[in-house]
């Protein structure tokens, strides 16, 4: 989990070749039960909370923070408090 700003983020997704960036909101009360994605995500979190769970182990990211989640990773997600709106940089594998 990292720290970093709008800017340094979007400058990192372009140093590691992520082409697609999105903007994804949820609304409070959010949950999505196990699944995977063919794409490498890296997030920054740009407001709110998200909780991802990997291997039974949670993990909550607030806003300015960053997470990684490798393509094909089963996962749960969840913004039950507080909803949650951060960029996404994809990188198909």
């Amino acid at each position: 989990m990292t720290t970093m700003t709008q800017q340094d983020f979007e400058a990192a997704l372009k140093a590691e070749n992520y082409p697609e960036v999105v903007n994804i909101s949820k609304d409070v009360g959010y949950q999505m039960g196990e699944h995977t994605h063919a794409f490498d995500a890296y997030a920054l979190i740009l407001t709110g909370e998200i909780t991802l769970t990997v291997n039974g182990v949670a993990a909550t990211y607030k806003a300015g923070e960053t997470f990684r989640l490798a393509a094909n990773t089963p996962h749960l997600e969840s913004a039950l408090s507080s909803g949650v709106n951060y960029l996404v940089g994809r990188r198909r594998v």
